[in-house]
This record gives C-alpha cells, structure tokens and sequence, in this order.
C-alpha cells in the first residue's frame, strides 16, 4: 500500500480588520477580498480583545438563511437567542454547530463587561437539498469536546472529525466536517491524514509552526491561514514557542452561490425570495 501524499500550503493569507454586527471588532479570515470563499466555507472570523468596548455591542437581532454558523469560544461568554425560542450560553471552550436551513433571527451577546473575549465564527454552505431544511442547534459545553493526545507534546480538541480513537460531537454527512483545535509544544511535531478530495486549511492563532515536509515545508505565523492541498498526510512542525491552530476541512459542495449578506442560495430568484420571507415575517 502507497503511502498519503503530502499536504502542501498552497498559499497563506492575512485576515482583513473589521467590524459586525453593532460594531464588533474583527478579523475576517475568509469572506475578505483575499479570500471571498473555499466550498464549502464562506466565512471565518476571529475575535479576540481585552477592551469591552471592541465587543460589548455584540451582535444583535439578525437573520440568517441557507448555511450553518460555528461558533467557538475560546475566552468569555455569548448568550444566544432566536425567534423560536430557543436560548444558551457560550461559555469558554464551548461550541455552537447552528443550522439556519430556511431561516431564524437571531442574537449573539456577550454576558460580560470586563475581561477577555476570544474565539472564531464560521460559515459553512448548506446543500441545495437542505438549505429550507428546519433550523437546528448541535451545541457542546467544554466537558463534552473529547480531547486527543496522539503524540508527544500535542493536544487536540476534537470537535469534528476524528483523531485516532477519539471522534468529535458534531455530524454533519452534507459536508462531513474536521474541526480541530490543536496545541503544539515548543519542537513538538505530528502527522493526520486529512480526508480525501475534502477543502482544507488552518490558521494559527498562537506561535508559529511549519506545514509539509522537506522542499514543500512553508512556514505559517501566527493569525496566518495556509490553504491546503496536494494530498491528504498533513505534517505540522511547531516553532520555538510551540503553536496553536485550528484545522478546519469539508467536503465541497461544487454548487452556484448566490449570496448577499445573511442569506445564501443557489439562485438569485431564491436570493431575492428570502428577502420577501424575512420582511413578510415567514422566518
């Protein structure tokens, strides 16, 4: 048997600075001009300060249509709300997997005035088949993300997918996601075969660390994001200070987007439909 092929960085790219919902400070990793999409992903932003004012406002009332948000805490606490009445509380290291399918208004507030308030939004496009699919929640406390160590000086929180063993809460067979959060010791290296034909990339957070082997190996910095490909044996290297990342990957779904704000649709006429739902109250 042949073994994987090397991963590859096929390019690294810088979040853009910005701001949402009632005037959140962000980086917008994917969704910017550098890089509108990568099917199935749509968006990642990375929040993350220590001043209230940045992100106190939060995110208010707003819809959404077509595509599924994650939410990952890392530092503070979100409180959620939509008009079905459903309600939590993001608190750190938890994880909300939300599928909007054919539309819910909701808000996303932080519950604290002082401190730090960190972590990732994703959005990931939903099928033509499931995009008026009924709304629905896959949503963990920290207790509830298994943790793998399959090497030494490596920690990963399994969120989606799977690490040997150990198999991550959240299923979605539209795109079969990876999802993880991963924590390197200084020098500390490790090898995961990545899924085969999936989109994949990571972006560090933390440290620094190197991504392939020999020739191919490119180093990615911190708040850096290297789209992946060539191959499926994904080979991380940490720097002198270790590194933390997140490795996102999905099957692509290879339809039309269209999309505007909140919504995304196949067509324009499905488009310019949910914006006739939201107004007339159908969501």
């Amino acid at each position: 048997m042949s073994s994987p092929n090397p991963v590859r960085v096929l390019r690294t790219i810088r979040g853009m600075a910005t701001s949402d919902g009632a005037g959140v400070r962000l980086t917008r990793v994917i969704g910017g001009p550098s890089l509108p999409d990568l099917d199935p992903f749509l968006l990642l932003d990375e929040f993350g300060t220590d001043r209230a004012e940045d992100y106190i406002a939060g995110f208010p009332s707003h819809p959404h249509r077509g595509f599924e948000t994650v939410t990952y805490m890392l530092d503070g606490r979100m409180r959620h709300k939509d008009n079905h009445g459903n309600e939590g509380l993001l608190t750190p290291g938890s994880v909300q997997w939300m599928t909007a399918g054919r539309g819910l208004v909701h808000s996303e507030m932080p519950e604290q005035e002082s401190g730090q308030m960190r972590g990732f939004q994703l959005w990931v496009n939903l099928p033509a088949r499931d995009k008026m699919t009924d709304p629905k929640y896959q949503e963990f406390a920290p207790e509830r993300i298994p943790v793998a160590q399959p090497a030494d000086g490596v920690q990963v929180k399994v969120i989606a997918g799977q690490v040997g063993d150990v198999t991550g809460p959240i299923v979605q067979p539209a795109t079969d996601p990876v999802y993880l959060d991963i924590t390197l010791a200084a020098g500390a290296g490790w090898s995961y075969d990545l899924p085969d034909g999936h989109s994949a990339f990571a972006y560090v957070f933390e440290g620094g660390l190197t991504v392939g082997q020999s020739e191919d190996a490119r180093p990615v910095a911190r708040q850096e994001l290297a789209v992946l490909g060539g191959g499926e044996r994904l080979d991380l290297q940490a720097g002198a200070d270790g590194a933390r990342l997140i490795l996102v990957a999905g099957r692509p779904l290879r339809e039309p987007v269209m999309r505007h704000g909140p919504f995304v649709m196949n067509t324009r006429q499905e488009l310019m439909q949910a914006f006739v739902d939201f107004q007339e109250g159908r969501f």
